[in-house]
């Protein structure tokens, strides 16, 4: 039996919705295709958008889009994306499979796209390849009200009003793809970038300092002692990938009990890698006003086979449900420091949200736990305590079961289970301290599969869906739940 204490009655602080955040980079087919089809494509858009991808976002209410980058942050020239479409510059994606950019999807269809999804733009600008002068530029086009050259182009373009812009990230993984620095080398950089990246009227915007790959504990030293001061939020990069990242990271679909297991160990190393960078921020930061914004996660396997290796396709399966869930209870669990989160990435490139192939579209797994998860929203995380069995597998050990659970405006209790094991089920006592246990009900959705690699196709686009779960019983104020093997369980306890 595996023991939950739920207590209803103690916050820990809220969970901040830019938690549940996307990202939308040019790769692939997820910007074109995936989003931007065009004004005179036949499937239905709105002024160039697929309305199928957008009602689908719209659904599961995303906080947050990160654009343009990624990568192709550090290469992109904002200035080439403006302006009437047809004139505008034609560029070789270098980093992604070196096809032609044609500008199409700008700084104007990125906020539209926002506007539409009623969500906030997160624009990441190029340090690695642009100048001080292009990045502050970007920023007065996009946010200045008034008389200025970037203003006055901003309107010959035909949008009159600034946008709102919150979130700017000063680059992306520089100490990679963004130009290869040293930490010290970027934080002088990001010192001297941040200081033109402006607030013009009442437009206030959230800087980003780009962080950590994985374990990099020396890089988040660096920036925080050099520049920590100067930054609202700093970010940290980590994908689970069961294999090797350059030798091969495994398939999506083709895989062994004993890759299911690895790869639910290196989900949860997770909150290892947030625990760590926390240690090293409070030490500078003692009441954690700096953000960490975890805006590349996910997991990363080997392309499916027949497509363009540098399109990052990949299928979706109720392994990678399994993996989100993971995540969503460990970053609930970290919500005093962990201020938002990106997927990577929103429509056809890694762990994505949405497949589609011509007109059609797919919903996959991963999808289906935003959804499932979409009321912690803003919520107040509560304190769980537990004492949870194991999952073992070749002499190691993990937790069997993960659990996460939130109190909403309205007072509801939303509790989230994830039983990681692919065979055995789990039988979950969990007390709910706090409540009139005489009045408690529980109800709730169950996302699960009877194959580890069960996944969703255009041919059964509904193979892996939720579904009402009917293993949760409340007797006498203890609330008793059956998971069955690999399971994602949200439920509201009213």
């Amino acid at each position: 039996m595996h023991n939950v204490i739920v207590n209803t009655d103690i916050s820990k602080g809220k969970i901040n919705k830019n938690i549940y955040g996307h990202f939308a980079e040019h790769l692939g087919r997820c910007i074109y295709e995936g989003i931007w089809v065009g004004e005179d494509s036949p499937i239905p858009n709105t002024k160039g958008i697929r309305d199928d991808v957008l009602a689908a976002l719209k659904n599961i209410k995303v906080p947050v889009l990160r654009w343009p980058g990624g990568c192709f942050a550090d290469e992109y020239h904002w200035k080439d994306g403006i302006g009437p479409r047809e004139s505008r510059k034609r560029m070789v994606n270098t980093h992604w499979g070196g096809v032609v950019e044609n500008n199409h999807f700008g700084t104007h269809e990125f906020m539209l796209l926002c506007e539409l999804l009623e969500c906030e733009p997160y624009i990441c600008g190029n340090v690695g390849s642009g100048t001080v002068q292009e990045m502050s530029e970007w920023v007065e086009y996009m946010t200045f009200d008034g008389e200025s050259p970037m203003a006055n182009w901003r309107k010959e373009n035909g949008r009159e009003q600034p946008w709102k812009l919150k979130y700017f990230g000063v680059g992306n993984e520089n100490w990679g793809c963004g130009g290869n620095m040293r930490p010290e080398y970027y934080a002088d950089l990001y010192r001297r970038y941040q200081t033109y990246v402006r607030n013009y009227g009442d437009n206030k915007i959230y800087k980003i300092a780009g962080g950590a790959n994985v374990d990099d504990y020396n890089w988040t030293e660096v920036l925080m002692k050099n520049a920590g001061w100067l930054m609202d939020g700093l970010s940290l990069h980590y994908y689970t990938i069961p294999g090797d990242f350059w030798l091969g990271k495994g398939s999506a679909l083709d895989f062994e009990e004993g890759e299911w297991f690895v790869t639910m160990k290196k989900a949860l190393h997770m909150d290892e890698l947030i625990t760590k960078h926390s240690t090293i921020m409070d030490k500078y930061d003692p009441e954690k006003r700096v953000g960490m914004i975890i805006d590349e996660w996910g997991t990363w396997f080997d392309v499916e086979p027949g497509t363009n290796p540098g399109f990052l396709y990949q299928q979706n399966s109720i392994r990678d449900a399994l993996v989100a869930g993971v995540h969503f209870n460990i970053f609930h669990n970290h919500a005093d420091r962990v201020q938002m989160t990106n997927i990577a990435q929103t429509v056809n490139v890694l762990q994505a949200m949405i497949l589609t192939e011509g007109e059609k579209m797919i919903l996959t797994p991963t999808y289906h736990v935003f959804d499932m998860f979409k009321v912690h929203q803003d919520a107040e995380v509560l304190a769980v305590e537990s004492a949870v069995g194991s999952y073992e597998m070749g002499g190691e050990t993990l937790p069997q079961v993960t659990v996460s659970a939130s109190k909403d405006a309205d007072g509801k209790v939303h509790v989230s289970l994830v039983n990681m094991d692919h065979a055995g089920k789990a039988d979950i006592s969990v007390d709910l301290r706090g409540l009139a246990a005489e009045s408690v009900q529980a109800s709730g959705m169950i996302l699960t599969a009877d194959r580890m690699n069960a996944h969703n196709t255009f041919e059964q686009p509904d193979t892996v869906a939720p579904r009402a779960f009917e293993g949760a019983n409340v007797e006498g104020g203890r609330l008793s739940v059956k998971l069955p093997p690999m399971s994602v369980v949200t439920l509201v306890i009213h």
